[in-house]
């Protein structure tokens, strides 16, 4: 009891902090990951998840890969496929045949594995893996097109790569009693079809009875969570390893039927998809012992087989396999090559070689347990191979999206147009949304990029992509739906990236909006939307300012009008900095100011003047509209 509490602690402790630390460096956490799990397993022996946990460890593993799939299944709209459709069908059809027959080859004449080994390995080598692939296109910044073939492949093909092996291992244990390939394979298509209807009829189920009222609010994360479970253990028994096929069809079915009460749980599936990659890839490299890992000893003759054959992996099997299931498609050529670089393989891979090793091992094929070892050397290889090149092999061949912040700006107004321009010059991407065609007018005279649509339909998700844009700034005239649009992007973007201008009206009047749901507000003096339109009518502009060593933020605050306000520093790299009513930026050399200023011409007496002569022009022009007051008796 007590080891197992720590072995669950120190799981998450070393998977949580992989993670941080894979977002603090830009390194692959999975490999991060791995290293803590190896470290902390065989190495210095501080936890061992086989002995802790036992015949549980197993069946953990297994719902853990399920509900993975399961949220990635929830990630993929067919709408996606408007341009890749065709190459996601041939990757999962032409592909899976020429991956498992090139696989099997390679893992039989170069790794030395017999045969019936080598042929269920190929068919387990034909997945990719959302759980490294989703992380890997969240780090760099991909086109859109080869992103969403990569991440349809991934999530596809997990289910059927772990079919294949499901075929090829009841085709070896059953050809000892002298079954067919016919006698063997018809059952377990059948028995696939079969789970994948069970899975589409769940998400039904699911689809049906949530707007309807007849699962609470409170209870909808954990009626899903357990309906998951179930399809995945029900189809199981049906069939080994066809619940993967169940729980990925359930996914992608519930992705499909627009179901509105399901966006309230996007953040917590994300955390939950988070907490069980960590976790798994833990467990998986802390269970590793010393006889598995001495197979992959580069200075034995077996070792560098294992190594023969990670290259072939990497420069024949999959580069092949990609370049002829696409023959003749109208995916361009730079696209297909980096297609063929990029292939990570992750968490399912490395699961169902763990279950199998133990099942050939019971058959009495003595290959089978290299298949733990080989496995892990496959995922690593590729996750170093591909995480550590993506960018520059993307950026050779020409398929890498915008590699500096870009900034969403939600209304389009006189001052956000101008605020859009500004960061043009600047060459950070930017993106006006409004749903009015018509205050859109000056953003389409001027060239500036837009969006007509509203930001909060779910269709938006899909007809556009928010991957290059980091920061989003809500500057509509309605202060609450600036306050929505920012609680409804801080899961995505981050609480300290969304930004919306200050609340208005007299202290007294303020925080009607709770402020855990507001943006962060912008410039220092929490300016509001009428204050700052007002001072865009009197002529105020956006200037920016180089800091360097000689003309530092003291220097550049001296050179501007007193009544300026700081908006935003530039950091070299384009990572945009806001100072707002609560925290200030540090200012460094090489960063760009940008402040929102007055003409240097007008005085400020002249703008105080003519802002109390607006005012009250717009006082009487309201009694002259409103007409007389009524008399009482």
């Amino acid at each position: 009891m007590e080891e197992q509490a720590v072995v669950i602690a120190l799981v998450g402790i070393l998977g949580i902090g992989a993670q941080w630390l894979a977002w603090r460096t830009g390194w692959p956490a999975i490999v991060l990951m791995l290293v803590a799990g190896f470290l902390f397993g065989p190495i210095l022996g501080v936890m061992n998840p086989e002995r802790a946990f036992g015949d549980l460890l197993e069946p953990m593993v297994a719902i853990g890969v399920a509900l993975i799939l399961f949220e990635g299944g929830l990630s993929l709209d067919f709408r996606e496929l408007r341009h890749s459709g065709s190459a996601v069908w041939r990757l999962a059809t032409i592909g899976v045949v020429v991956g498992w027959l090139l696989g099997a080859l390679a893992a039989h004449e170069i790794a030395g594995l017999a045969w019936p080994v080598a042929v269920l390995f190929g068919g387990i080598l034909v997945v990719t893996g959302p759980t490294v692939v989703i992380p890997l296109l969240r780090q760099s910044s991909i086109q859109q097109r080869p992103g969403s073939i990569l991440k349809w492949e991934a999530i596809v093909n997990d289910p059927t790569g772990a079919l294949c092996a499901v075929i090829a291992f009841e085709y070896f244990r059953l050809s000892a009693d002298g079954a067919t390939l016919f006698q063997v394979v018809p059952p377990m298509i059948i028995a696939a079809i079969l789970a994948g209807l069970i899975g589409y009829a769940a998400a039904v189920a699911i689809a049906w009875s949530f707007p309807r009222g007849l699962v609470p609010e409170y209870l909808k994360v954990p009626v899903l969570l357990i309906t998951v479970i179930s399809v995945f253990v029900i189809s199981n028994l049906i069939e080994h390893e066809a619940g993967l096929v169940a729980v990925t069809v359930m996914g992608v079915a519930l992705a499909n039927m627009n179901v509105s009460s399901l966006r309230s749980i996007h953040p917590f599936k994300e955390n939950i998809a988070v907490l069980l990659v960590s976790g798994i890839f833990i467990v998986l490299s802390a269970s590793l012992t010393w006889d598995e890992i001495a197979y992959l000893d580069p200075r034995t003759t077996e070792g560098l087989r294992v190594f023969a054959f990670l290259l072939a992996l990497l420069f024949v099997v999959r580069p092949v396999t990609i370049l002829i299931s696409l023959l003749g498609s109208s995916i361009p050529w730079n696209e297909r090559l980096f297609l063929a670089w990029v292939a990570p393989r992750g968490i399912v891979l490395v699961a169902i070689c763990g279950l199998f090793a133990l099942r050939l091992t019971e058959m009495g094929e003595p290959d089978g347990q290299l298949l733990i070892g080989l496995s892990f050397a496959v995922v690593v290889a590729t996750i170093i191979a591909h995480g550590f090149t993506v960018d520059l092999v993307a950026r050779w061949l020409k398929v890498k999206g915008d590699t500096r912040p870009g900034i969403l700006i939600v209304g389009s107004r006189p001052w956000t147009i101008a605020l859009a321009e500004q960061l043009r010059e600047l060459k950070a991407p930017v993106l006006v949304v409004d749903s009015s065609w018509q205050r859109l007018a000056t953003a389409r005279q001027k060239g500036i990029p837009f969006y007509h649509g509203e930001i909060l339909n779910e269709a938006t998700e899909h007809n556009l992509d928010l991957g290059p844009y980091q920061v989003l700034v809500a500057a509509s005239e309605n202060e609450a739906y600036n306050t929505l649009v920012c609680n409804e992007f801080a899961h995505e973007i981050g609480r300290d990236k969304v930004y919306q201008l200050g609340e208005e009206g007299d202290d007294d009047d303020k925080h009607a909006l709770p402020e855990s749901l507001r943006g962060r507000a912008l410039f220092e003096a929490g300016y509001g939307v009428t204050e700052v339109n007002e001072r865009q009518q009197e002529g105020w502009v956006f200037r920016k300012t180089k800091l360097s060593d000689e003309f530092d933020f003291e220097a550049a605050q001296e050179h501007l009008p007193d009544e300026a306000h700081m908006l935003l520093l530039v950091r070299p790299d384009g990572r945009m900095r806001f100072f707002t009513h609560a925290a200030r930026p540090d200012p460094q050399v090489g960063d760009i100011l940008v402040s929102f200023a007055p003409p240097q011409e007008r005085s400020a007496e002249e703008r105080a003047a003519r802002r109390a002569e607006k005012k009250d022009a717009e006082k009487k022009g309201a009694g002259k509209k409103d007409g007389p007051a009524p008399q009482t008796a």
